[in-house]
């Protein structure tokens, strides 16, 4: 999981011209949040606990303002290069 986010955190870093760190990026960012917060809701989903994993992303959009259902598929990021 921590390899995930480190990715998601060197993927802001490598397109988004305003990110100035790290830090920044892992603190400030509602999309990683937002994924970091989806993982935990898949994982939970997958484990038949369905509840429980609305209930992670409910509270992932009420602190992030993304709305991603635990069910969903996201794929690993692609080069646009």
């Amino acid at each position: 999981m921590f390899d995930a986010l480190r990715e998601d955190v060197q993927t802001v870093m490598e397109r988004d011209p305003a990110a100035r760190s790290r830090l920044e990026v892992l603190l400030c960012y509602p999309g990683v949040h937002a994924q970091a917060f989806h993982r935990l809701a898949q994982r939970l989903w997958r484990a038949g606990w369905p509840a429980s994993a609305r209930f992670v992303a409910h509270v992932s959009r009420f602190v992030t303002g993304i709305e991603i259902h635990p069910a969903a598929k996201l794929t690993p990021r692609s080069s646009t290069t």
